[in-house]
């Protein structure tokens, strides 16, 4: 599950930061996917150290009487432009001490290279596949490591545009084991409604920038 969405006036790249707690409405978020996942046989709620994540986790595991684990293999991807804005439209790329920052988006240069990612994710989702194996699991982490693991094991490549990243927030990214393998991804929105438009998944972005708060999320 990625995260609800988070109070962020500023519009911000909080990547790993401390200090971002989820806004009321992404409490709403959380409660109305703890709702959604009720009556789901969970056994095993784990989530990436960040408070968002967390406070997300919460009426999940407060829902199915479990506490949470807490995974740093869950966290937030690095990234060197984290506590500053950096969206589309707001001249980020445009600045020359950006551009060494910038050299290999394959990779990426700016920030945790995405096979580190998908060591560290998978890692995590085995883990919580031992610990509920029979049963299911929910893991809160963050956009892009959910949408890198997932990119691995339907065998796209990871460097992608991340306008097109289907992880809208408060979404579900299932994944189904038959033993020890992997058979079958899933993906769902149970507080679509309550998403603001321009941050579903593939949707454009407003004119004038204001992309800061879809980043590092």
């Amino acid at each position: 599950m990625r995260h609800g969405e988070v109070e962020n006036p500023t519009g911000v790249l909080y990547g790993r930061l401390p200090g971002y707690h989820l806004s009321e409405l992404g409490r709403r978020m959380a409660d109305r996917v703890a709702e959604h996942l009720s009556g789901r046989d969970i056994v095993h709620v784990g989530a990436s150290p960040l408070e968002r994540a967390q406070e997300t986790a919460e009426p999940i595991a407060k829902a199915h009487g479990l506490d949470i684990v807490t995974d740093e293999r869950l966290i937030e991807a690095a990234n060197v432009f984290q506590g500053k804005t950096f969206g589309v439209g707001d001249g980020a790329l445009r600045r020359p001490e950006n551009w060494k920052h910038l050299v290999n988006p394959f990779k990426p240069s700016w920030g945790e290279p995405y096979v580190d990612q998908v060591i560290r994710m998978m890692g995590a989702l085995n883990a919580a596949k031992d610990a509920a194996r029979g049963h299911e699991a929910v893991l809160v982490s963050h956009q892009l490591p959910i949408w890198i693991v997932r990119s691995y094991v339907e065998r796209r490549r990871l460097w992608h545009d991340p306008r097109k990243r289907q992880c809208t927030l408060a979404s579900l990214t299932s994944f189904t084991f038959q033993g020890d393998k992997i058979v079958s991804v899933g993906y769902g929105e149970p507080a679509r409604d309550l998403v603001p438009p321009h941050l579903l998944a593939g949707a454009k972005r407003p004119k004038g920038g204001g992309g800061g708060k879809a980043f590092g999320a």
